[in-house]
Formats: structure tokens, C-alpha cells, sequence
């Protein structure tokens, strides 16, 4: 056993561990209680493992130049943020020992503890944002360095209302935001009639990111326009300046379960420097192309993920 010194205090009882370290960064195993004092709170490193939904000690993971990347907490913490207080049971850092990211919960998923056990565990938060006030049960919750609130994660099921530049929308899964406050994107809860630079599309994302909410499906710049959209609603007619047409559509693919039910994928929009993508098209000028955006019929179900009945 060794002691290691970070910005927070010395870790007494840490074993390094060549399985939890690499070329970026060490990791170790603590066997004895610290308390790191921080501008956080009081933190206390897990040390041993208490329920069943944590079965293992968890490596404290370090930068190569010593300072204290990841840190799974004994305890559910309550920590210290511009935005309030949070409920942690990890917490992530920059280099520079300011607040990354915050996870409420840190369960260890397996065959017998699922998500849907864990997310039983999760209690609802109070949250304040750029955006407004809302109350959910939080996946995590990340900072810019500077201590400006990026991004926040719901776990599934969950849902939660914002305002945006069009009024008060209902998203899940997540939401972020540029440095300044500006909302940068949010999962809309259900289909969203929104005004784009071609014209009115309902933004929704049949089957949405759900790891985190860094990035979601409908997109706004720092002005508050709209920049990105997923649609399964809309396609579009490109017309050049010769007159002739191309069309972009949502695709089709086989439900999960099998290629009896069909599902549809959500057309992907970007508008960048006067110009429109249609998933990974080249660029369609604003100024040179005329758009006609239409409804879209569709002949497939939404995503199921159970395969019985």
C-alpha cells in the first residue's frame, strides 16, 4: 500500500493497479477511509462495498500528472455546485480539479442488478438551469470547466420541462448548453413543430441517444436558431437551379426483434454556413437551392424491444 498526494489530500491505504492504469492514466484501489476536503464538500473515496448494488470497490483513477480524474464516493454525497446542491456517488474532474461531471448513482450492472433496478434507487432532484427549473431523477450532470452548466442526463422514463427559444417544451432523456447560458440542444418528448431555415419540421428521434446528454436530436446555435433536427415526419425536395429534384427521406429498417416489423430512421438535418446537410450529403446552399419540405408516410411501427407476444 502506498500514499498519494492530490489537490484534495493525502489518500492513505491505495493500492496502484497495472489492470486500472494505462498511457493516460493511473489507477488505484483504497483499502482505508480519507476525507478529501474540496471546494465540492467533504468527500469521502470508496473504500469498501456496502449494498448489493455495489459490489465492488471501484478504482480512484488519477491524471498522469497526479490529479484526481475519477473518484467513486463511500457514501451518497451531497456536492456542491454553482447550480446547487447534488446527490453523487462518483464524480469526474478536469486537470485543473474543477468539477466534470456528477453521477447521482453508480450501481454496478450486471445479470442480476439491471438498470431498471437501479434507476428504483434514484430519487427525484430540484435543479436549477439556464434554461429553468426542473425536477426529475438526474443520470449525470456535467460542467464546463469554468463551472457553466453543458449538459444533464435523465434517466429513461423520465421527462422534464424547459424553455427554449420557441416556448416551453417537454424533453427526456437530456439537454445541454453552450458557456453563455444558450440552450445548445434538447430530446424532445414528443413530436415538435419547429421553424428551420427550408421551413416548419416536426423534430423527433424515433430511437434517441441515451447514454447521456451531450447530444441530442434537435439543435440550436448561440443565437437561439435552429442548427440540427432529426425528423421521421418530413422529407424534402432539393430543386436545382436546372430543375431537376432530389429527394431525402427517412430510411427503413428491421425492428431489433426481426424483419417482420419495420422501423423507420429518423432523417438527420444540419444547417451550417448558409448551407443544408441531409445526413451525410454534401452541403445544399440556402442562397442557390429552392426546398420544399413535405409530410412524410410512413409504413413502419415504432422500436419495441421485447421480442415475446
Amino acid at each position: 500500500m502506498t500514499v498519494i498526494d492530490t489537490l484534495f489530500g493525502r489518500l492513505n491505504g491505495a493500492t496502484v493497479d497495472p489492470l486500472f492504469s494505462n498511457k493516460k492514466v493511473n489507477g488505484c484501489i483504497v483499502s482505508k477511509k480519507n476525507v478529501f476536503s474540496t471546494p465540492f464538500g467533504e468527500l469521502i473515496p470508496q473504500f469498501e462495498t456496502e449494498d448489493i448494488g455495489r459490489r465492488e470497490r471501484k478504482p480512484v483513477y488519477f491524471y498522469k500528472s497526479g490529479a484526481v480524474k475519477t473518484l467513486p464516493l463511500q457514501h451518497q454525497t451531497k456536492v456542491k455546485t454553482p447550480f446547487g446542491e447534488i446527490s453523487a456517488e462518483l464524480i469526474t474532474f478536469y486537470e485543473s480539479g474543477a468539477l466534470k461531471r456528477i453521477f447521482p448513482l453508480d450501481g454496478k450492472l450486471s445479470g442480476f442488478w439491471s438498470w431498471q433496478n437501479e434507476s428504483m434507487l434514484a430519487e427525484e432532484s430540484g435543479f436549477d438551469t439556464p434554461a429553468g427549473y426542473i425536477k426529475a431523477k438526474l443520470l449525470s450532470v456535467q460542467f464546463y470547466e469554468h463551472g457553466e452548466l453543458k449538459s444533464l442526463a435523465l434517466w429513461p422514463g423520465q421527462k422534464a420541462t424547459i424553455s427554449t427559444p420557441y416556448g416551453e417544451k417537454e424533453f427526456r432523456k437530456g439537454a445541454a448548453f453552450y458557456e453563455n447560458g444558450m440552450l445548445r440542444s434538447f430530446e424532445p418528448q414528443k413530436k415538435t413543430e419547429i421553424p428551420t431555415p427550408i421551413g416548419t419540421m416536426v423534430a423527433f428521434d424515433n430511437e434517441p441517444n441515451g447514454i447521456h446528454g451531450d447530444l441530442n436530436s434537435l439543435q440550436f446555435d448561440n443565437t437561439g436558431l435552429v442548427s440540427g433536427l432529426s425528423t421521421i415526419d418530413n422529407e424534402v425536395s432539393v430543386y436545382f437551379p436546372g430543375g431537376c429534384r432530389q429527394i431525402f427521406k427517412p430510411g427503413v429498417k428491421n425492428n431489433v426483434c426481426g424483419d417482420e416489423r419495420k422501423v423507420t430512421v429518423p432523417l438527420k438535418i444540419r444547417f451550417d454556413k448558409g448551407a443544408v446537410h441531409f445526413n451525410n450529403s454534401t452541403p445544399f446552399r440556402l442562397d442557390l437551392y429552392s426546398f420544399d419540405v413535405r409530410k412524410h408516410t410512413r409504413k413502419t411501427s415504432m422500436p419495441a424491444y421485447t421480442c415475446t407476444g
